[in-house]
């Protein structure tokens, strides 16, 4: 209670509210390093999801389908620090550390949801669709997508609020981002400051979990949200 107490008086300091160090900068920061690992995230992970759930004839699709479904799930058991600790080694880049850690935690959810979300379209739709002159990829950006898309969208929240959360390591690389309260704060024994780091991550994943519901209403059809519940 009286570390909760500790924090509300940090958030109302003025000196918290400018400057490099101020609130709003490291927010900002750190919503560029989420918003970076989410946009490399989506451009590899959803296309392949994609497809390999749309190229399903055939034993040897099936056969790649499964491995990389496969391989992505074994990513989530990779050690996030370790990774980042590996790249600092190997890399000079500043970005590079914190970003390679994000995507492989953010990439399973979304690839593996893309893939399901199309495997599971009824087999009489794509049917349907063909028997009509489409083509495979009208096939699947005109059927396919939006059945699947709840399951898609369910994917992107779980990695969007995933690297939210987890940006926070850029401080152990120098970076800079709402970890960089938490791990000051703990160095200088101002847990004020580790406790309000904190509760700015919780809120901002919150708030990107909250983003993320209201799109989905917004995006699916009431039909599809029952099914998916279901």
């Amino acid at each position: 209670m009286n570390a909760i107490l500790e924090a509300l008086r940090w958030f109302g300091e003025p000196a918290q509210w400018s400057g490099p160090d101020g609130i709003p900068h490291r927010i900002g920061e750190h919503l560029l390093y989420s918003g970076l690992a989410f946009l490399i995230t989506v451009l590899v992970a959803l296309p392949l999801g994609l497809l390999l759930g749309h190229v399903r004839r055939g034993r040897a699709a099936s056969v790649l389908g499964f491995a990389v479904v496969a391989a992505a799930n074994g990513a989530r058991a990779l050690p996030t620090l370790g990774l980042v600790i590996l790249a600092v080694i190997l890399t000079a880049s500043e970005l590079v550390p914190i970003l390679l850690p994000l995507i492989v935690l953010a990439i399973p959810p979304v690839l593996v949801n893309a893939y399901t979300g199309v495997q599971q379209v009824e087999p009489w739709l794509r049917d349907a669709a063909e028997g009509m002159g489409m083509t495979g990829r009208q096939v699947l950006w005109r059927v396919e997508f939006p059945v699947a898309l709840p399951l898609v969208l369910l994917g992107l929240r779980t990695a969007a609020v995933q690297i939210v959360s987890t940006a926070a390591i850029a401080a152990f690389v120098g970076l800079g981002g709402l970890g960089r309260y938490i791990i000051d704060g703990l160095a200088r024994q101002e847990y004020d400051t580790t406790a309000g780091g904190a509760i700015l991550v919780i809120a901002l994943a919150f708030a990107v979990q909250a983003a993320f519901a209201l799109l989905y209403r917004l995006a699916v059809s009431p039909g599809l949200r029952r099914s998916t519940a279901s």
